[in-house]
């Protein structure tokens, strides 16, 4: 099943737990797991705490770690290298256990959806097996 994501910014941090949750109820497998995937070479997919001030920090962190502008040669193409090179060092997906047709996440895990290169609609595979 896929999921859309409207992102408003160029980078930024967005929970996507609900929807998620609601894909792999409608997938209606009982127990598994559910591979949560990015279609896009831009963005980026993490568990983690969704606190709005880890959140910001993410952003500012990658932008000291990765910025922009730093003379990379893809700049040349799209002017977006950083964002790519994020997404390499974040990673494209997610692999959360399902039982009894739930995420099994911890109490503070939620599912990030990374936008590294926005604002765009994006779209995320929730595939459960």
């Amino acid at each position: 099943m896929l999921v859309e994501v409207k992102t408003g910014k160029r980078v930024e941090v967005l929970d996507i737990t609900d929807r998620v949750r609601d894909a792999v109820r409608k997938a209606g497998n009982k127990d598994g797991i559910a591979v949560v995937y990015t279609l896009h070479t831009t963005t980026a997919i993490a568990i983690n705490e969704a606190e709005p001030g880890l959140m910001d920090d993410i952003v500012s962190t990658l932008s000291k770690l990765i910025p922009a502008g730093a003379g990379y040669k893809h700049d040349r193409v799209d002017d977006n290298a950083d964002a790519h090179i994020r997404a390499v060092v974040l990673g494209n997906s997610v692999v959360v256990p399902v039982e009894n047709g739930e995420l099994m996440l911890g109490t503070w895990q939620r599912i990030l959806f990374i936008e590294l290169d926005g604002p765009r609609t994006r779209r995320v595979l929730v595939k459960v097996v």
